[in-house]
């Protein structure tokens, strides 16, 4: 039996991204609690820029605002930066509330 991320989507990097700055307490399946600073979202992944205990195919659990819990796998690590996809993709009302109590400059919001 195969393991690893059962993702349905594939490849989504292009996918608009928001900057934030958001420090989250994770859940991840091996260490415990990580403290990671998430520095971009989308609806589809994030990126955080202290990866260093991380590696390709890693799962979490993170807790987002307007979300709650919800699942992701580590897509790609370099330096101290990781990828990574959420298990299921954020739905787009809900994904632009995230960006509105999140996004630390009013300026970069997506206007809608």
């Amino acid at each position: 039996m195969a393991g690893g991320a059962n993702l349905s989507v594939t490849d989504l990097r292009r996918a608009a991204r928001h900057p934030v700055d958001f420090p989250a307490i994770v859940e991840h399946f091996v260490h415990g609690d990580l403290h990671l600073h998430v520095s971009n979202l989308s609806a589809h992944g994030f990126m955080v820029d202290n990866a260093n205990q991380l590696s390709r195919g890693d799962r979490i659990i993170i807790r987002l605002p307007v979300v709650g819990r919800i699942e992701a796998y580590v897509i790609w690590t370099r330096d101290n930066r990781a990828g990574f996809q959420f298990e299921r993709i954020i739905r787009l009302d809900d994904f632009g509330m995230i960006i509105d109590q999140l996004q630390p400059n009013p300026r970069l919001r997506k206007q809608r």
